[in-house]
């Protein structure tokens, strides 16, 4: 997604993403660079990798301190500059302050989107970005607004296929265990 799209929606606090913009960018991304990617199964960036992944996306985990080895059977780099093409998509999994060096990495290696994750917001390095022509998401999740879109978030965060705002009643009785 080309940065035009950032202009008809002037973003001053996340929520004011709608909900036609978070589509766009997220339908229009095919390759996704994790920037911060861990091979710890219990950290976010792994399993929101692996449900990228799982998804379609083409996903390229970047972490300097792994470069040369695997996350989920794929190469990790040790910067965006070390890609071999540019990706559709940087989700940065690092603090406010490390996105801007993050961002700059982007725009440089040919990026079209710089999504920064729940609690990661810099919106110098935002401006410098869309000044680029990037479209710029921050303080959100691609795997929670990917669920939250296409209805596959449950009451505990498992996909239920089924969307509701109340408590429904038990389907199973569970017997006492003692």
């Amino acid at each position: 997604m080309s940065g035009s799209g950032t202009s008809d929606q002037t973003i001053t606090e996340p929520a004011d993403y709608t909900d036609a913009f978070l589509r766009g960018v997220l339908e229009s991304a095919k390759s996704i660079a994790v920037v911060g990617a861990s091979a710890d199964p219990v950290k976010a960036s792994y399993f929101v990798m692996k449900y990228l992944r799982d998804k379609g996306y083409t996903v390229i985990p970047v972490n300097p301190k792994m470069a040369g080895q695997t996350i989920l059977g794929l190469a990790v780099y040790a910067s965006l500059g070390d890609l071999p093409e540019p990706p559709d998509m940087v989700d940065i999994f690092r603090n406010s302050a490390a996105a801007a060096g993050v961002t700059d990495e982007a725009i440089a290696a040919g990026a079209k989107v710089v999504w920064m994750q729940l609690g990661v917001r810099n919106d110098e390095a935002a401006a410098r970005a869309r000044a680029a022509g990037l479209t710029v998401v921050m303080d959100r999740c691609p795997k929670m607004e990917i669920q939250r879109l296409y209805g596959e978030i449950g009451r505990i965060g498992v996909n239920s296929n089924v969307l509701v705002t109340r408590r429904r009643a038990p389907t199973k009785s569970f017997k006492k265990l003692i």
